[in-house]
């Protein structure tokens, strides 16, 4: 079985590292984000700000050792992150971009790409703002979240709230 993307000598015990080196599934995924972050750093117009936000995110990793799941945390932790990269740097297809019109609100008007990730992303853009958004469970449609957005589209109609404890916006597909 191959390691992580790092070499496994000089972990401290009972770090988040220590238990990447020992599992063969989170080592993979760990190879797997390094050669989607290799890609991304390809693509990015601002590799400092890129390599910023992955450290910033193995600082967030390695929190999980927090967790009551630890391994659940830890591989939740690269899913998310190997499908934000893949999404933001274009790295996997993606369908679209599809405009929507909404009622209210200044800007009445955002496109939504959608990225075939695991979990499945999608970025919306509305005026000058982006939202990464994952796909979550929904009993009918399908439904994704931001950080302070969401987007539920059903039968071409969706329901969008932009921005935190913002009103529903209808929406339809131009």
């Amino acid at each position: 079985a191959q390691g992580p993307s790092y070499s496994c000598a000089k972990v401290e015990a009972g770090s988040v590292e220590e238990m990447i080196c020992k599992d063969e599934a989170l080592s993979a995924f760990d190879r797997t984000l390094a050669d989607v972050y290799a890609n991304a750093l390809k693509k990015s117009s601002d590799e400092q700000m890129l390599k910023a936000e992955q450290r910033g995110w193995l600082k967030g990793r390695n929190e999980c050792w927090k967790s009551d799941d630890q391994t659940a945390c830890v591989r939740e932790h690269y899913q998310r992150r190997i499908a934000e990269l893949q999404a933001t740097y274009r790295l996997v297809p993606e369908t679209g971009p599809f405009t929507f019109a909404c009622s209210g609100g200044p800007v009445r008007e955002f496109t939504v790409s959608f990225f075939q990730t695991d979990p499945p992303t999608l970025i919306a853009e509305r005026g000058t703002s982006v939202s990464l958004m994952f796909q979550k469970p929904s009993a009918s449609g399908t439904r994704y979240q931001g950080q302070n957005e969401t987007f539920w589209e059903h039968q071409g109609e969706a329901t969008v709230t932009w921005g935190f404890e913002a009103p529903e916006m209808k929406c339809s597909r131009q």
